[in-house]
């Protein structure tokens, strides 16, 4: 009887801790892209750093939709709704996929503004292996945890992992004066953010999970592997041609 108490207390610290994460992500959505979309009234001094296109309303809705998902889904597994959880899922599926379509989209149609990405001091064909390659692992991810949705703890990791991936352009937004732009800054702020499951991993099972393994290496990896290939030649001329 204490060992199941015990079991179930276990359970519910790890729901409860995936639902402080998924409203951490989507608290940092906020705070970055506060100033621009979320609270852009209140602050119409910084026009020029919102997109002229509507693409983009649309583009900040489904994405925030996204998040808003991913805490209602850890919200429902917290409260043992896991059956309403199930049927909520595939709309989950249907939004990941609407994501990676609109998310290279927009990130195609930032890139071909005659002053690029904006806020962002590097040529568009540089910097546009960023927002592709985040939403390459996304799809990766996301693919990953709906296959193993039959598994709750690959599932939550591979999603949370997923989600981070759509988090850089957040972190490069939040207002932290005191941090220098720049690719290190906002990759080394979504690294912080994914430590926890790190140690959490660590501190309840002495060891990572393998979803935990792969979606934490894949991301970390990424980071100084795209900002090499950015600089290539090959990359350089492959983005010129998606621009077009």
């Amino acid at each position: 009887m204490a060992t199941a108490r015990m079991a179930a207390g276990d359970r519910s610290a790890e729901h409860r801790f995936h639902l402080w994460m998924s409203l951490l992500f989507l608290g940092v959505v906020v705070a970055g892209f506060g100033r621009t979309f979320f609270f852009r009234a209140w602050f119409p001094e910084l026009v020029a750093l919102r997109p002229p296109e509507p693409f983009f309303t649309f583009h900040g809705a489904l994405f925030t939709a996204w998040f808003v998902l991913l805490v209602l889904q850890a919200a429902l597994v917290s409260t043992r709704r896991v059956d309403l959880h199930r049927k909520v899922g595939w709309v989950g599926g249907a939004l990941a996929v609407a994501l990676v379509v609109v998310g290279v989209e927009g990130a195609l149609l930032a890139a071909r503004r005659p002053g690029g990405f904006m806020g962002v001091p590097f040529p568009a064909a540089q910097f546009l292996i960023v927002p592709l390659a985040d939403m390459l692992l996304f799809a990766l991810l996301a693919a990953l945890g709906i296959l193993y949705r039959r598994d709750p703890q690959a599932h939550k990791r591979y999603l949370l992992f997923a989600s981070a991936n759509l988090l850089p352009a957040a972190t490069a937004r939040l207002p932290l004066p005191f941090l220098p732009p720049g690719p290190p800054t906002f990759f080394g702020l979504l690294d912080l953010l994914l430590l926890p499951i790190v140690l959490r991993d660590l501190w309840t099972r002495r060891r990572l999970h393998p979803a935990t393994a792969i979606g934490f290496g894949l991301t970390v990896a990424s980071q100084p592997l795209r900002l090499w290939l950015s600089g290539t030649d090959l990359w350089l001329r492959l983005a010129d041609h998606l621009i077009g």
